[in-house]
């Protein structure tokens, strides 16, 4: 069996996605990010044959994630000093339990198709290591078919050199790496007015599919142009 897991943190005012404040209020940052977290939930329940995660920050956002948490997922607690330490610790967690491949991902990529995961786990069938890169330098996210933590080791998180790093890492360990498509983090008001006509514009939103559909319907709610 192979593993899913979504990164997420407790969607609270002023703890998460801080660099849309200004313009946006604290409860519009937060109410924004817990669609994405719904939204990338419904990513990971349309991808079968896999054991899906939400490895939750911090451990007492517990009751919230259990009241979100869909049937057949678990929830797994981070830990660690940062955020190596705390992908590093779930690879080694999730391998312990017997998975054969772990796929983490972000939670900042609302409308990232299903089809790149699926891809992602496919690939690991012939190489070591998957990354899906960032346009901002990191990644959205890392699969691998054993626990490699020298992959978290030495990272500046949050920083442009995070994927090209983690490259330079894999390639070191004599490891065989993929990459996916890359794709953006939804981290600034730019990228939320991108987000906003990239979905205005999809066929599956003019057709009333709504792919994405509570970011969608969130960013419609809140009429961010009259911060534009």
């Amino acid at each position: 069996m192979n593993a899913i897991v979504i990164m997420a943190k407790a969607p609270f005012p002023n703890k998460v996605k801080t660099r849309l404040m200004p313009p946006l209020e604290p409860e519009e940052a937060s109410g924004l990010y817990h669609n994405f977290l719904l939204d990338k939930i419904e990513q990971v329940r349309s991808i079968s044959d896999v054991h899906p995660f939400i490895a939750y920050t911090p451990g007492t956002a517990e009751a919230f994630f259990r009241s979100i948490l869909p049937s057949g997922f678990e929830l797994i607690s981070q830990s660690g000093a940062g955020l190596g330490e705390r992908l590093a610790d779930i690879s080694k967690y999730l391998f312990g339990q017997g998975f054969i491949k772990v796929v983490l991902l972000d939670s900042d990529t609302p409308n990232l198709p299903p089809d790149i995961i699926m891809d992602a786990i496919l690939r690991l069938d012939d190489v070591d290591v998957v990354l899906g890169p960032c346009e901002d330098g990191g990644y959205y996210l890392i699969g691998s078919r054993s626990y490699l933590p020298a992959l978290f080791k030495g990272i500046p998180w949050s920083t442009s050199r995070v994927t090209e790093l983690t490259i330079g890492k894999a390639q070191s360990s004599g490891l065989n790496i993929s990459l996916l498509d890359t794709w953006y983090d939804v981290d600034t008001f730019e990228d939320l007015l991108r987000l906003k006509r990239e979905l205005e514009s999809s066929p599956q939103n003019q057709k009333n599919l709504f792919f994405c559909k509570n970011t969608f319907c969130a960013i419609s709610r809140m009429n961010i142009e009259r911060y534009a």
